[in-house]
């Protein structure tokens, strides 16, 4: 059986909220999405080469794109509920940490950040009702 057949098995058989969005339309939210982090992800760390944004912003944004890039893995390669949503709970904390500490920096990057709050947040509600359905 062919890798993306194994996966999709195993996920159209988890219980999941009746208003999940189908792949097709995830696919369609993450690329408009995946730009936008792109480019608060690279002003950030540009900002912060020079020495005008704190490392510590860095850090958080370096770790929101590690836990993000890392969920896919984690629950679609390792199957792996109850750890996929500890990485999903990490990359919510880390955009609402985004946005308030880029506010008085750069408020433009911390408006980037509400779409992607959203979808985190909704995402996030999703992976919470899989891990709490499926036990």
């Amino acid at each position: 059986m062919p890798q993306e057949s194994m996966w999709r098995a195993w996920y159209d058989g988890l219980i999941k909220p009746s208003w999940t969005p189908p792949g097709s339309t995830i696919g369609i939210i993450w690329s408009i999405l995946y730009p936008m982090i792109a480019f608060s992800f690279i002003y950030v760390m540009v900002q912060s080469l020079k020495g005008k944004l704190s490392w510590t912003i860095a850090v958080v944004f370096i770790i929101n794109l590690i836990a993000n890039l890392l969920f896919s893995p984690i629950f679609f390669g390792m199957k792996n509920i109850p750890l996929a949503t500890l990485d999903i709970v990490i990359v919510w904390i880390t955009v609402v940490a985004q946005f308030f500490l880029m506010w008085p920096h750069a408020k433009g990057i911390s408006l980037l950040q509400i779409p992607y709050f959203l979808w985190v947040s909704t995402a996030s509600i999703i992976q919470l009702t899989v891990l709490v359905a499926n036990r």
